[in-house]
């Protein structure tokens, strides 16, 4: 379609009668904007390095280990190596942990940056956001599927890793009752069940970022630049979050109690500062939010 049909058919949209559309409606936008963002080149291979490094990690673990001894030894480390890599060739559960632990401070919220900075300025950059605006959806609820569809990626995402880590863990290392941090001794079942809470914080933990890079795609008609921007912003924050100088300003930054989700492996849970992880993401869903749906709904969509 040219330029010019493409405004003949935005100027007969505004000409023509208010419909409210209806929720089967709305629900087949989010479903269409679900298959379109599963189905991109990109997000494939995403999803697939994210399910790769699981995989990996327990390889070089398994590796490690062949000989009788704890991971981290030989290399100048105390035997213990990192959190939950010491416990990992005792369960293999414990891949899951481990996992969701190197991921979540880089890989995961870097995917999460990509796929929200270019929801909307990928749409404008290519062209075709104009063409979602002429449907009947109305400027809120498009943003609405596309937020709904990068918190799905979240989960997605999330769920990637803790199925890979759980898979890989199950193929090269025993499986049993788990060992909580506490010291006490759960069930298996208990300890899957720990497993996918542990895998709902991780995934509730990375909506900050998720509205953040939102909020950065209704900025610029360039996906790539809103993808590096969101990018950048994240690794930023990350450095501020290791600066003890800025203690003050921490507990507001967005990855600050993403390593909260170890809490759920005490016994009892934890729950102060899962609750302040919570609460922290959803302050920055408010504000970042608010501050999407104001640009979008004002912004002056020329592509």
């Amino acid at each position: 379609m040219s330029q010019a049909e493409v405004k003949a058919e935005v100027k007969r949209a505004a000409r023509a009668p208010a419909r409210r559309p209806s929720p089967l409606w709305t629900l087949a936008l989010f479903r269409s904007e679900l298959g379109t963002t599963f189905r991109r080149w990109r997000t494939i291979a995403l999803l697939g390095v994210l399910a790769a490094i699981p995989v990996l990690t327990g390889i070089a673990v398994k590796i490690e280990t062949s000989d009788g001894g704890s991971f981290g030894e030989g290399h100048g480390g105390d035997g213990q190596g990192p959190a939950f890599f010491s416990q990992i060739t005792n369960n293999g559960i414990f891949l899951v942990f481990a996992s969701l632990a190197a991921t979540l401070p880089v890989f995961l919220p870097m995917a999460i940056g990509v796929i929200a900075g270019d929801s909307i300025a990928g749409e404008a950059g290519s062209g075709t956001l104009r063409y979602l605006l002429v449907a009947p959806a109305g400027r809120t609820r498009l943003l609405l599927a596309k937020f709904t569809t990068v918190i799905a990626f979240c989960m997605v995402a999330t769920g990637v890793v803790a199925a890979a880590g759980l898979a890989t863990g199950a193929l090269l290392f025993p499986l049993g009752d788990v060992t909580l941090i506490s010291g006490t001794t759960v069930s298996f079942t208990d300890g899957l069940l720990r497993t996918l809470a542990v895998a709902g914080v991780v995934a509730c933990s990375l909506i900050g970022i998720a509205t953040v890079g939102l909020f950065i795609s209704t900025l610029t008609n360039s996906g790539i630049a809103a993808m590096a921007a969101t990018v950048g912003l994240l690794i930023t924050v990350q450095i501020l979050d290791t600066i003890p100088q800025l203690h003050a300003i921490q507990p507001y930054l967005f990855p600050h109690y993403w390593l909260s989700f170890a809490d759920v492996l005490r016994d009892p849970v934890y729950w102060d500062q899962l609750i302040k992880n919570f609460e922290l993401q959803a302050l920055y869903v408010a504000v970042f939010g608010s501050a999407a749906w104001a640009r979008f709904t004002a912004k002056d969509i020329t592509a």
